[in-house]
């Protein structure tokens, strides 16, 4: 009987430059915008170089670079597991999570709104008050 060699599940080997790209997406526009200048104050054409892959990528103009990666993190997170009893209550609970957290965006959103409206109602009551004393003298 001759054994049967065993699939293994490596992961491609990434270059330096993807390693390094992976990296700094981690940890968002702040860190390309560090290693530019960093690469202007000590070698100005990596500077220049990092400054044009950037544009080139379209990393300077994003909203974050870290929503990239999270968004290419998530994916994993719905492979199957082979038990779908377990992949529905994940799949259940990602869903709830995810209402849960829209909710909260949304209750800060108007937490934010409120705490903006009474700021202005208090500036215009004091700017009401202050045209009333200026009629009066």
């Amino acid at each position: 009987m001759t054994p049967t060699p065993t699939a293994t599940h490596t992961m491609p080997r990434m270059g330096w430059f993807a390693r390094a790209e992976a990296w700094l997406d981690e940890r968002g526009k702040g860190a390309w915008i560090a290693a530019m200048v960093f690469g202007f104050i000590f070698v100005w054409p990596v500077g220049l170089a990092i400054l044009a892959y950037m544009i080139w990528s379209k990393r300077m103009f994003n909203s974050s670079c870290r929503s990239r990666a999270m968004a290419h993190r998530s994916n994993h997170g719905f492979k199957t597991s082979g038990n779908t009893a377990f992949d529905s209550y994940k799949a259940d609970m990602l869903k709830r999570l995810e209402d849960e957290q829209h909710a909260f965006e949304t209750f800060l959103e108007r937490l934010r709104e409120a705490k903006d409206k009474s700021e202005f109602d208090a500036f215009m009551d004091e700017r009401a008050d202050a045209a009333k004393s200026s009629e009066d003298a």
